[in-house]
């Protein structure tokens, strides 16, 4: 469904097992991080009045799974670690070029955004299957829904922005560059990395 040409370890599993709190910390920052995504697509395209009004509701669901992930943090008597850099996203977006109309730059922002909700969605399945911990699973069961609404939000929108057969096409390529780059991912306790 979610269209990814590689999958996730399951390995990868074991690791975030070791360093739980890694984890809902690395967590926690993609949320706030996505809730950025969704203001810097307000501030950048006000003009798109359907992408305004989804994004809007976009900021506040993910600060809400924020302080979702905030609250597990604290519950088991940790607190909020610094931010990392996510070296997924950073590879991700150097596939399109920079530079290029508006319209385009739009729509590489968009199918960015779909690819990275695409790839949460795909381990938050695999940690709600995987996990040994009975409420992390839980957890991330209902996250995965939402984070596969998300996916295929940002590609209509992409699709509706930008010529459907060079979307599908930017799409493709953009799928298999970020299976070139999770051959040499997955290795670390870090939602994308």
């Amino acid at each position: 469904m979610l269209g990814l040409k590689l999958p996730t370890d399951p390995r990868w599993v074991n690791i975030v097992e070791k360093n739980i709190e890694e984890i809902l910390t690395d967590h926690a920052y993609c949320e706030q991080k996505a809730a950025s995504t969704a203001i810097s697509l307000i501030i950048g395209f006000p003009e798109k009045s359907e992408l305004v009004k989804e994004m809007t509701a976009l900021a506040r669901e993910e600060m809400g799974h924020f302080n979702m992930v905030h609250d597990k943090i604290l519950k088991r008597g940790w607190v909020l670690g610094r931010e990392r850099k996510d070296e997924y996203v950073i590879e991700l977006m150097k596939f399109f070029p920079k530079g290029g109309s508006k319209e385009t730059h739009l729509v590489h922002k968009l199918l960015y955004a779909a690819l990275i909700e695409a790839r949460s969605c795909e381990r938050f399945r695999l940690l709600s299957e995987e996990i040994a911990d009975e409420e992390l699973s839980e957890f991330y069961r209902n996250l995965m829904v939402s984070e596969a609404n998300h996916y295929t939000m940002f590609l209509t929108f992409a699709r509706k922005y930008g010529d459907k057969d060079v979307v599908d096409q930017k799409w493709q390529d953009l799928l298999d560059y970020e299976a070139g780059l999770m051959k040499d991912l997955g290795k670390k306790e870090t939602m994308h990395g």
